[in-house]
Order: C-alpha cells, then sequence, then structure tokens
C-alpha cells in the first residue's frame, strides 16, 4: 500500500531563515580570506624561476589547482553576490539553501586544490611518490575531519 503524499513541508519560520543566514555568512568570512590568498599564491607561481623545469604531470597539477582555486573563489564569494542581487526581494530561503549548497562545493574546491598543493610541493622537493602518498594522506585528513566527524557526532 503506499503511503499518502505528506504534501509541501512545513515552511521553516523566518527567524530560522535569518540566523542560518547569518550563521552561513560568518562561516565563510573565515573561507573567504584562506581562499583568496592560495588563489593569488597560485597565480604568482608561473612567474617563479623554476616554473619553467616543471614536467608535464606537474604543470597539469598546477592547471587543475588553479583552476579549482578560482572556482572555489568563486564558490565562496557567490553567495554574497546572490544576496546583493536579491537584496530585499523576498528570496531569503532560496539564499539560504543556494548558498548552502554553493558554498559546500567551494568547501570541495578548497580540499582539491589544498591536496594538489600538497602534491606538487612534495612532487618537487621529494618526488613523484611522495607527492602522491603526501595529497592522499591530505585527502584523507580532510574526509576524516569534514566528513566522518561530524556524521559520527550527527549519528551519536
Amino acid at each position: 500500500m503506499p503511503m499518502p503524499d505528506p504534501g509541501p513541508p512545513d515552511p521553516v519560520p523566518e527567524e530560522t531563515i535569518n540566523r542560518n543566514w547569518t550563521e552561513l555568512v560568518q562561516e565563510l568570512r573565515s573561507t573567504q580570506t584562506g581562499v583568496q590568498v592560495l588563489t593569488g599564491f597560485l597565480l604568482t607561481v608561473p612567474f617563479s624561476d623554476k616554473f619553467d623545469t616543471l614536467d608535464a604531470v606537474q604543470r597539469t597539477a598546477y592547471l587543475v589547482m588553479l583552476s579549482a582555486a578560482v572556482t572555489a573563489t568563486a564558490a565562496i564569494l557567490s553567495p554574497i553576490a546572490y544576496h546583493r542581487i536579491l537584496f530585499r526581494k523576498g528570496r531569503r530561503p532560496w539564499l539560504v539553501g543556494t548558498a548552502n549548497q554553493v558554498a559546500r562545493a567551494g568547501l570541495v574546491l578548497v580540499a582539491v586544490t589544498t591536496c594538489g598543493v600538497v602534491f606538487l610541493t612534495f612532487d618537487l622537493t621529494v618526488g613523484r611518490s611522495g607527492g602522491i602518498v603526501a595529497s592522499v594522506v591530505a585527502l584523507l585528513g580532510y574526509v576524516a575531519l569534514w566528513v566522518v566527524v561530524p556524521l559520527r557526532a550527527h549519528h551519536g
């Protein structure tokens, strides 16, 4: 016997939406500076003397990291652009939901970028195997701290 359709969910109170927006903006503030600094640093790398000595894998890793960093910057800053466009237009519930999704994507891109930086740094200093191991360890650290820990707290 099929379950009856419960209908649309109850609307979230405006107070909750406003609190969620405020919390999200505070979280993004701490991330914005870091991702912008990382992106700025990566933009300077081709102008260093050693850049010409990178092999094809290292250049590809650099370009992937730079692309991820620029995309992370765009994602992390997007909620501010959304807010400016939608200010006082009664779209706060959409703003909070969409900004949350984009911020999550931005955080994933920050982790990818950081793991790529770890790969390239270790690859240049101790070799390709060291770069792969170090970046996998960094990725596992992100997954453990950003996914496993909160999910365990949620279920515990």
